[in-house]
């Protein structure tokens, strides 16, 4: 995906104006050192932004995969009890070990319960978070703030008019208190990753210094992952900043209200890539899981707080 960058628009401009002779070479040169920084600084976010998406496609991956075994491990059971069901009706197969099919299939079921076990795991954790934010929300700030989890993984989508002065990217004081109260959930779960991706509709941008959509986007989402670490002391290691522009849409921009859906940031909250592997990767050992362990009575996903 291409990127594109504030700072690279401000620093060209500010290299047309400075014709020669207009300003001193000391200036032109503490100029040219901002403009190669501003650079490094975008090369930085880039390259941080794909390595958040790789993680989160790469988790999506692995629930897929999981979801496919525990079907192919429940398609397994359902062929060995039929062979056994054969064994028991047919005098023919007298001989057949029985036991050691009861054996294959008391296996199959304990891999079946460890694959649910551990996606009700994942599941439950992410309701538990979710639960919490909402609980800490008033009613007006849910005007504002839509909660979901879609395969493993959490999002927590804000409006642009909640969180943004008008037309900028800037932090607005009303979302000061939102803020710190995600921050708090984030900070409480320690072994998630936090990507905050800014949205916008498709309404050019008019605004100075920035070039276009995907500016005011990755800027926006740049003042959230910002304001998390300075304001509220979420460690930056685990953070990532990103825009997608107009390109992410979520309703038709053909209408008002859906072009205020479209602007909007997300903070996209997902289990640590290397630690959510091996949940999924630990089958149980002989005898380790049984039909009898216990697992979480709700495994359904938590249903989105409001459409």
């Amino acid at each position: 995906m291409r990127q594109l960058s504030l700072y690279t628009g401000m620093a060209f401009a500010a290299m047309v104006l400075l014709l020669p002779g207009c300003v001193s070479n000391k200036k032109y040169r503490s100029l040219q050192a901002n403009y190669e920084e501003m650079r490094a600084k975008e090369q930085e976010l880039n390259r941080r932004y794909q390595e958040a998406q790789q993680q989160l496609s790469s988790a999506n991956t692995r629930v897929t995969s999981l979801e496919d075994q525990i079907a192919s491990e429940r398609a397994n059971v359902k062929s060995l009890q039929e062979a056994l069901n054969q064994c028991l009706t047919s005098s023919n197969q007298g001989n057949v070990n029985i036991a050691k099919l009861v054996d294959e299939i008391n296996a199959s079921n304990r891999y079946i319960q460890h694959l649910v076990n551990t996606k009700n795991k994942s599941d439950s954790l992410n309701m538990v978070l979710t639960n919490r934010l909402t609980r800490s929300l008033s009613r007006e700030e849910m005007r504002d703030v839509d909660v979901q989890v879609l395969k493993g993984v959490v999002y927590i989508s804000l409006s642009d008019n909640m969180l943004y002065k008008s037309g900028s990217y800037e932090i607005s004081e009303r979302a000061g208190e939102t803020l710190s109260k995600i921050a708090k959930i984030i900070m409480d779960y320690s072994d998630y990753e936090v990507l905050v991706e800014g949205n916008t509709d498709n309404v050019p941008i008019s605004q100075r210094n920035i070039r276009n959509n995907w500016d005011l986007s990755v800027l926006r989402g740049s003042s959230v992952v910002q304001a998390l670490q300075n304001d509220y002391g979420v460690d930056p290691k685990r953070l990532t900043a990103a825009g997608r522009g107009e390109y992410n849409p979520i309703a038709s921009n053909d209408t008002e209200s859906g072009r205020t859906r479209n602007r909007r940031t997300q903070i996209i909250i997902t289990p640590k890539l290397d630690q959510f592997m091996e949940l999924i990767d630990k089958a149980p050992e002989n005898g380790a899981a049984t039909g009898s362990e216990s697992t979480p009575s709700d495994t359904t996903a938590v249903s989105p707080i409001r459409q």
